[in-house]
């Protein structure tokens, strides 16, 4: 028996999205990812709300569908700051999300399962500004 979409989906608070994403940040090859030059002025100038509109707009069309397009190679390692935090939280394509979420391929993402990839996009963004003031990074 197939467990319900909605059995899922991981905790959003952000204590624990925290501890997802610093868990996340321990892999070499995720560690590597950080907003930069247009990408950081992007995500600082445009602010949360329409980062979080952006991200909503590109898991639906890019992650959500059950079998999406060019499923591990849809996602661009740069050119808009959600793109980036995709490949920083292992959301970038539906391997990755089953791999480090938890949230299994071969369906549709739940609306409750695209809010949790949002949420969890849209902190990393707001780490990654937040600390973009501070001269040394904690890698």
């Amino acid at each position: 028996m197939m467990s319900s979409p909605e059995s899922s989906i991981p905790d959003r608070t952000t204590r624990s999205l925290d501890q997802r994403l610093d868990a996340i940040a321990r892999h070499p090859f995720r560690a590597k990812f950080h907003l930069r030059g247009r990408d950081q002025a992007t995500a600082e100038l445009r602010g949360p709300s329409t980062m979080r509109w952006h991200a909503y707009d590109l898991v639906a069309k890019r992650l959500a569908p059950a079998e999406p397009y060019k499923d591990g190679k849809q996602t661009p390692y740069r050119g808009h700051p959600v793109f980036v935090a995709q490949h920083a939280t292992a959301t970038c394509c539906r391997t990755c999300l089953q791999r480090w979420h938890g949230i299994p391929k071969g369906r549709e993402l739940s609306r409750a399962e695209r809010a949790y990839v949002v949420d969890v996009i849209c902190r990393w963004i707001e780490r990654e500004v937040a600390g973009a003031g501070t001269s040394a990074r904690h890698d």
